[in-house]
């Protein structure tokens, strides 16, 4: 199946499309100015895409506990990460290839991170150089520096190469995504016909995923795919080799996130790479709990997995997280209207995320607990 033509959908536009009025209106609207067969590949995870889903639906399980005659005057949304202030516990996750949706990408992304001073993680699968983008996030105090997320190259001189030009740009932290050496496809994107156009290529090298060939006989998953796959020594290595503080993605285990906390990684992001490794796993949030548990209440814990509003973001926050990761809703609102989408929708993040703190009787991040939650006695997850 071909592309849709050019006429079936709109062209980003300059200024905020009528019939947002919420966060999640940028999901809906999506179809107007992503193509079918994109936004299939954008909007599945893996397989029949039942954990893309359930990520979305477990924020379901809760709702949000409210409180009367609690001063807020002096509320703000203010919160530290690591060695830096953000100005809400909101950041732009590392979403890959976002030329797909528009064709300045990654830069109309770092234009709205600098607009809003949100914090920005580039992918290593970005279609514009880091540099580049850098650029646009320039050293002060009010803005947070940009973060690069890393997948290890076959080669530990290319990797090192992708360290050392992070460091030299000025980006604050690196984050190793430690869960995307298995990603099967989404049969919706098969389906549609997706395939990854021509002029729509990594900026710094290549995917985990991109498994060497195997002998025959030889497993395709185990001698395949997974023979590049991130092991204890490449994470101590990595810690070794850069000054910058080493984050890591795609932890869900318990077990796990403890030993990568005493292990020195600066902090964590609970993830399960957006449902996007092998349908079943998961959803982020029914584990985000076990993490902050296990982790303790000191070790920085960022969640990633189905956020698309304010509630999301404070369900999450109340679950352990200290912050969330934005995905799919960016490139929805950077499909829509550029830079201005993106800061659209960072804004009614934000605003949504305060009304349910106003309701909640949070004036701080910091006041956002388990005990502002209810669990739902009779929600049905996905079938």
């Amino acid at each position: 199946m071909s592309s849709p033509p050019p006429s079936a959908t709109k062209p980003p536009s300059d200024r905020i499309p009528p019939g947002i009025l919420a966060a999640r209106d940028y999901e809906r609207l999506a179809g107007q100015f992503i193509p079918a067969d994109r936004l299939a590949y954008i909007a599945g995870g893996s397989g029949e895409d039942w954990t893309a889903q359930a990520n979305v639906a477990a924020f379901g399980r809760w709702s949000i506990v409210p409180r009367v005659l609690r001063d807020l005057r002096a509320g703000h949304t203010r919160v530290r990460i690591g060695t830096e202030d953000w100005a809400q516990p909101i950041c732009l996750a590392p979403v890959a290839f976002q030329k797909l949706v528009h064709p300045r990408g990654e830069l109309e992304t770092a234009r709205a991170a600098a607009a809003t001073h949100t914090a920005l993680l580039l992918s290593t699968l970005a279609t514009t150089p880091l540099e580049d983008v850098a650029q646009l996030l320039p050293a002060q105090d009010a803005l947070p520096r940009p973060w690069f997320q890393l997948y290890l190259q076959p080669r530990r001189e290319d990797t090192l190469a992708l360290v050392r030009r992070a460091e030299a740009a000025g980006y604050g932290a690196i984050v190793l995504t430690l869960d995307a050496s298995i990603q099967l496809a989404s049969h919706r994107a098969l389906r549609a016909g997706f395939r990854m156009p021509a002029d729509c290529v990594p900026a710094h090298g290549a995917s985990a995923a991109m498994a060497p060939a195997v002998p025959e006989g030889a497993s395709r998953i185990f001698q395949g795919a997974m023979a590049l796959a991130p092991r204890a020594e490449d994470l101590a290595w990595l810690r070794t080799a850069t000054p910058l503080p080493v984050w890591v993605k795609g932890v869900l285990d318990p077990a796990d996130a403890r030993a990568l906390a005493d292990a020195g990684c600066a902090g964590l992001v609970a993830s399960n790479h957006g449902g996007r490794t092998v349908d079943g796993v998961a959803p982020s949030l029914s584990l985000l709990p076990a993490v902050r548990e296990a982790v303790g209440p000191h070790v920085p814990l960022l969640f990633d997995g189905g956020i698309r509003s304010g509630a999301d973001v404070f369900k999450a926050l109340a679950l352990g997280a200290n912050a969330v990761l934005v995905g799919r809703l960016q490139l929805y609102a950077l499909a829509a209207a550029g830079a201005l989408g993106v800061a659209h929708l960072l804004r009614l993040l934000g605003e949504e995320l305060q009304a349910c703190m106003a309701v909640a009787g949070c004036a701080r991040i910091a006041d956002i607990g388990p005990d502002r939650l209810l669990a739902v006695p009779d929600f049905h997850a996905i079938p």
